[in-house]
């Protein structure tokens, strides 16, 4: 089935990973599929392999978003589905230890570029439009070496909510997805392929299903919370980690 037919969907950094298998997803559910990332090799790549359309744009630069935003109104018009991908971890340090540089960085993709990509793309937004923004289970865990990619999912979580509320009157749903572990190939370049392998392996033992988790997974819940289906459901966080959370 096509539950995504005639609609238009955007995707943040939709090149790899999460981003990637979501905009396969929805291209095979019949959506006109728009993926952007900072990279213009590596997005049209990505676009011809499944289909989709490629733009070039940095979610860090507000300059950039408003770009893409005009681009996106003169092709199209409006647009019915805005799922806010595009994230960076930043590199692992104790709160002592934390340099300017990572949390300037993690801030201005994963707070003020997905807030400003919201804010610039609400005009857009059809009555009834789907906003999904990726977050991390990490939002609502405390997890050493980890507070300002902590700090920005949390903060992420908190606009989400108000924007679901400020859009309601229009129907406009904006929900987050809060993946725990999952298998994409960030590790792959950084680490020996049998090293990640062991990475992993360690890390679903930390997962009670004790398994990681899969794009696939991500992309499906995504797919659902743009589709008809969850017409009902705003302002809501789904995790995805396994247990993780409660364990």
């Amino acid at each position: 089935m096509k539950n995504l037919k005639n609609k238009i969907a955007l995707i943040t950094g939709g090149n790899s990973g999460i981003g990637f298998e979501t905009a396969k997803a929805f291209v095979t559910q019949g959506a006109t599929t728009i993926i952007t990332g900072r990279r213009k090799e590596a997005i049209i790549e990505a676009a011809d392999t499944i289909g989709a359309i490629p733009l070039v744009a940095d979610q860090s630069l507000l300059s950039d978003i408003e770009r893409l935003a005009a681009e996106v109104k003169e092709r199209y018009g409006k647009l019915d589905i805005l799922f806010i991908n595009a994230g960076i971890t930043g590199e692992a340090a104790m709160i002592a230890d934390a340099r300017e540089e990572t949390f300037d960085s993690v801030m201005d993709i994963n707070l003020k570029g997905a807030y400003f990509t919201l804010s610039r793309f609400i005009p857009l937004l059809q009555d009834g439009a789907s906003v999904i923004f990726l977050s991390s289970n990490v939002a609502s865990m405390n997890m050493p070496q980890s507070s300002i990619y902590q700090a920005s999912k949390a903060a992420l979580n908190t606009i989400a909510k108000t924007a679901a509320l400020e859009l309601a009157e229009r129907k406009i749903r904006v929900n987050t997805v809060s993946p725990g572990p999952t298998r994409t190939q960030v590790l792959n370049k950084r680490y020996d392929p049998a090293l990640v392998d062991g990475i992993w392996e360690s890390l679903a033992g930390t997962v009670p299903l004790k398994k990681i988790g899969k794009p696939e997974d991500v992309a499906a819940m995504v797919v659902y919370l743009a589709s008809e289906s969850a017409t009902f459901i705003t302002g809501s966080d789904f995790v995805l980690d396994g247990g993780m959370k409660i364990s």
